[in-house]
């Protein structure tokens, strides 16, 4: 695992989209793996830029989720879909028929999971998988104690991420109990793992995840078995982290051209 402290959300913005760029100008028809949330636009922004500017070619790039909500209806605005169209495939000039994503609406939701786990393979692969962490270590909606060899599945939401939810729709009560997610297993089956912290409230479970043993109570330990991972964290994030001076030192001194 490698571990980079950054300054800012955007400068770690800027770093992986960069790593992302270089990808896609390597294989222009990569599959990316996006997640949700406010964490991750500083990556979608600086992306989009370099997409702008033409330091990139991102149009043969696909893009697949992470989780989606089951039950919300085809187009529904807060469906992940909606979001990742939004705020992803729309800003890099791509269209739909470059997504993948899983059926939140399906009537048999358990074939759905398992059908989007076919078609992550028969894409051949997440090429890299952008990933936050909750402040209890959870990844996609893998909450604590989730298997580590888990495959796409129903969750059911906790309360408090239901809660933290809500400012997205016009209700709590609208706020879906149950989600698709990418499990522990699948997430790992991806070429590269990123996965993008900050803000001192993600301190402890940055700490945990890093430098902590592998455990299902830690869902992001489990980036400790993966043979290609990068965690980007601002100054906030790593200020629980005992070994921050010498991750500090060891990308200052990294070859420039290894990359992430």
């Amino acid at each position: 695992m490698e571990v980079v402290i950054v300054p800012d959300a955007t400068a770690g913005g800027e770093l992986i989209a960069e790593a992302i760029a270089s990808l896609v100008r390597r294989k222009p028809d990569a599959l990316l793996g996006v997640a949700t949330g406010s964490t991750p636009l500083p990556i979608y922004e600086a992306l989009a830029g370099k997409v702008r500017a033409g330091a990139v070619d991102a149009s043969r790039a696909r893009i697949c989720q992470l989780d989606e909500y089951v039950g919300l209806p085809a187009g529904h605005p807060e469906s992940y879909r909606s979001v990742v169209l939004r705020e992803v495939v729309e800003p890099l000039g791509l269209d739909e028929s470059s997504f993948i994503g899983p059926d939140g609406s399906a009537e048999d939701v358990q074939a759905a999971c398992e059908a989007y786990d076919r078609a992550l393979s028969e894409a051949g692969g997440v090429d890299l998988q952008l990933l936050g962490i909750g402040t209890d270590g959870h990844i996609g909606f893998n909450e604590p104690c989730s298997s580590l060899a888990s495959r796409t599945r129903i969750k059911t939401l906790t309360r408090q991420t239901r809660a933290d939810n809500a400012r997205f729709f016009d209700s709590p009560d609208e706020v879906p109990h149950h989600v698709i997610t990418q499990g522990i297993g699948t997430i790992l089956e991806a070429r590269h793992l990123v996965l993008l912290a900050t803000g001192e409230g993600k301190a402890e479970a940055v700490a945990q995840s890093v430098e902590g043993p592998v455990a299902a109570l830690v869902p992001a330990s489990a980036l400790q078995l993966h043979r290609h991972a990068t965690v980007v964290v601002d100054e906030a994030a790593a200020s629980k982290l005992k070994l921050a001076d010498y991750f500090r030192a060891t990308y200052a001194a990294k070859p420039a051209w290894q990359g992430l």
